[in-house]
């Protein structure tokens, strides 16, 4: 949340609480996914760069592809026109999301093995560099959790030397997460993204 929106929440409260839940109330009849992808392109459409940067990774995060993503913002074309669509894809390069890289594009996801259990140590994170992701592992006995290593703002990459202990802290912003459970437990207000993981034969195999 920015400084003006936390300013305006204490200062006019009544009227910012009104003006939030018709927001919530609006779409109360649209899939999350489209919601989304909505807010996304509307972002796009007002070249507010925060903005697109914030609503992508949350879509992202809602399970929207690469591929709606692009197909959204042509689908917009009447509106946006060619020059704010290339606005927006600069800005997504520049995120460097490796979803969007022209590879991946059209990807299904699947099962990836990733690394032996017995080689994640319990009660410790474990980083983990494995076809072009990388992922902070945490086991408590028989109970592991795996998170991408993108942070839930802006999609910035967090990298290993950025952990410390079990607390992973953002670099560019400097949103502070605890890895045993992926919560935010400074500065920002959303949780590291989990992905679904399965233990087959000894190994750990992760889904995305």
């Amino acid at each position: 949340m920015s400084e003006a929106l936390k300013y305006l929440m204490k200062v006019r409260p009544g009227e910012m609480k009104s003006y939030f839940e018709f927001v919530k109330q609006a779409g109360e009849h649209l899939q999350p996914k489209t919601r989304a992808i909505i807010s996304v392109i509307t972002k796009v459409d007002n070249q507010t760069e925060a903005g697109l940067r914030q609503y992508l990774t949350r879509a992202m995060q809602l399970g929207v592809t690469a591929d709606e993503i692009i197909d959204a913002l042509f689908v917009a074309f009447p509106t946006l026109g060619l020059s704010k669509i290339i606005w927006a894809v600069d800005i997504i390069l520049d995120m460097d999301i490796p979803e969007f890289d022209p590879q991946s594009l059209g990807h299904k996801e699947t099962w990836h093995d990733v690394i032996a259990v017995n080689e994640v140590g319990d009660k410790e994170v474990t980083y983990v560099h494995t076809d072009e992701r990388d992922l902070f592992i945490y086991a408590d006995h028989d109970a592991i959790k795996v998170f991408d290593s993108r942070c839930p703002h802006h999609a910035s990459n967090i990298p290993e030397l950025a952990l410390e202990d079990c607390k992973l802290t953002c670099p560019k912003h400097g949103w502070r997460f605890d890895v045993r459970s992926g919560e935010c437990i400074e500065k920002g207000n959303r949780p590291l993204h989990e992905l679904e993981n399965r233990v087959v034969e000894g190994r750990l195999h992760v889904f995305w």
